[in-house]
């Protein structure tokens, strides 16, 4: 289950975290493996963010994934992903950081996986 976590200073509208969502879906299948059907979003807008000390308009999306996925498949999941921001949020790429974490082990369904 990949699961991505989007937390912007930028207010959004529902629309704007609709699309969000949507495009997310769309482009998880960059990853192998991975589908919208089994994709968790979770949006936290209008956040104050700072960055080397100053208040700034920036979004930090965190990815993670179950499993492993080669580095190529990250790296265009991860230019996609600085895409949609980019055009949904209105913040330049210098605005947007990005991790992806993959783990072994995943608990659901009240046991691990």
């Amino acid at each position: 289950m990949p699961y991505i976590a989007i937390n912007t200073s930028k207010p959004l509208s529902a629309a704007q975290k609709d699309e969000l969502k949507t495009a997310l879906g769309e482009k998880i299948t960059v990853i192998p493996g991975k589908s919208e059907s089994r994709l968790m979003v979770d949006i936290s807008d209008n956040h104050t963010m700072y960055l080397a000390g100053e208040k700034r308009e920036l979004a930090y999306v965190d990815v993670k994934c179950y499993g492993a996925t080669e580095f190529e498949n990250q790296k265009a999941f991860t230019e996609v992903v600085f895409e949609i921001v980019q055009r949904v949020t209105g913040l330049p790429q210098n605005g947007i950081y990005l991790t992806y974490s993959e783990f072994a082990n995943w608990g659901t369904l009240g046991s691990m996986k």
